[in-house]
């Protein structure tokens, strides 16, 4: 009989075990010692060096943000156009998660250009 199995149950499903394992023979997995425990120390119980992380630091004190748009629009002409009003109604960013932003254009040979500098600053 395998170690261990007799005590947990006589049957695997219908079959006996008994039978099975005196068949089978020891298992290779019976012959090997356990595996040792693993280390208890997290790994990052010590704290890095300054040294190391000199090397790995970046950004700055004062972030530096640009945007150069510069777009044109020329030479356009719109002839027959409707424009009208353009809502957002109540609710619009209710279930609205991020950064939710809204670009409008109720006019004809319109660019419209639109630039988004988030900096995120963990201290």
């Amino acid at each position: 009989m395998v170690p261990g199995l007799a005590a947990a149950s006589p049957w695997l499903g219908a079959l006996p075990l008994g039978p099975l394992a005196a068949a089978a023979g020891p298992s290779p997995h019976d012959a090997q010692p356990a595996p040792e425990a693993a280390p208890t120390v997290p790994a990052m119980a010590r704290p890095a060096q300054d040294e190391r992380l000199e090397q790995m630091r970046g950004g700055s004190d004062a972030p530096w943000s640009d945007m150069k748009l510069a777009g044109t629009v020329a030479n356009n002409s719109a002839v027959n156009v409707v424009t009208g009003a353009n809502i957002v109604t109540d609710g619009a960013f209710s279930n609205a998660s991020g950064m939710p932003m809204v670009i409008q254009n109720s006019g004809a040979n319109v660019l419209i250009q639109n630039a988004t500098i988030v900096n995120v600053q963990i201290k």
